[in-house]
């Protein structure tokens, strides 16, 4: 793919046809139901035996399929709180979903644990595939969609917008401080949805900040699973080009340099070019790249640094 010029990056993020290329992006995502219908809310019910407020939720967001989902926040806090909407990895997992943002990993509490202690509230939820929703498979919902007219990744950024404005309809929420984060697939939907929704005020992606011709220079394609794929996007965007959308907001890439999912070589790129288009957009502060030497894996620097971020940028 002939690469976009690093000026025509900078230009995306620096003001005039970011909107408009927004919805380039957005169109890029196939046939999606439309963002105005309502969304169904069904509670499941409230428990606190975890220390924390944990609402069981099933969200009508589509029309095609209900998506299960968490809401948490810190017991005792009132008003309107500074928010996560937290993506949950892939990693082969089908059946875990949600419940990764409770499951402790190696060396680093679970995300629930972490973000209330942090005093805010977050909302995962299961998308298609995996969780509750892992009825049928990967391979199965990505053909009956292309059938349709439709791309799994468009369907899955969907549900995640939409969830966007379930969350600004909470009034335990505050809409004018709502972050991203995910590792993994979680990660790359991270920054997708603070790439299409200014609403993200703060994007924290763990090991996942790919660049798309890195990973063909390394003939890797197979390291992302069917869902990863949109049709044409290399005609129009680069990863860095989605991600200067985000500026000038502030956005944390994680990564491994021994991650075969992130060449390093992409990582470079992207950093090279962002952190110009930050520069560029007078906020150079706002954008940051922390590497270690690891593969695909949350450590605890990395954590330290998310939410040392997510102190400074979402609070």
């Amino acid at each position: 793919m002939e690469r976009r010029t690093l000026m025509k990056t900078m230009a995306l993020a620096a003001g005039g046809p970011a909107g408009s290329r927004r919805k380039e992006l957005y169109a890029l995502l196939g046939d999606l139901p439309a963002r105005d219908r309502k969304i169904g809310v069904e509670s499941r019910g409230v428990d606190t035996s975890r220390g924390y407020h944990f609402e069981k939720l099933v969200l009508d967001l589509n029309g095609l399929e209900k998506a299960p989902a968490y809401f948490i926040k810190p017991l005792g806090k009132n008003g309107r709180l500074p928010t996560v909407l937290f993506h949950h990895w892939h990693g082969g997992e089908y059946k875990l979903g949600k419940d990764e943002m409770l499951r402790p990993k190696k060396d680093v509490p679970s995300w629930a644990d972490a973000l209330v202690a942090e005093g805010y509230a977050a909302l995962c939820v299961d998308t298609w595939a995996f969780g509750e929703r892992a009825v049928r498979t990967e391979l199965d919902i990505f053909k009956d969609f292309l059938w349709h007219g439709r791309v799994m990744w468009g369907m899955m950024v969907y549900d995640s917008l939409r969830a966007m404005d379930y969350l600004v309809s909470r009034p335990d929420v505050d809409a004018g401080r709502i972050g991203t984060v995910g590792m993994s697939m979680g990660s790359t939907m991270a920054w997708w949805v603070a790439a299409l929704d200014e609403r993200v005020k703060v994007c924290v992606d763990i090991c996942c900040l790919t660049d798309f011709d890195a990973l063909l220079a390394t003939d890797n394609l197979k390291g992302h699973g069917v869902y990863y794929y949109v049709p044409g996007l290399l005609k129009h965007f680069s990863t860095s080009q989605i991600n200067a959308l985000i500026a000038p907001r502030a956005h944390l890439g994680l990564a491994g340099n021994l991650d075969k999912l992130t060449p390093p070589a992409g990582l470079d790129r992207i950093d090279r070019e962002l952190a110009e288009v930050y520069r560029k957009a007078g906020h150079p502060e706002r954008w940051k790249m922390h590497r270690e030497d690891v593969a695909h894996v949350e450590t605890a620097g990395m954590r330290t640094e998310a939410l040392a971020f997510l102190r400074r940028f979402l609070v």
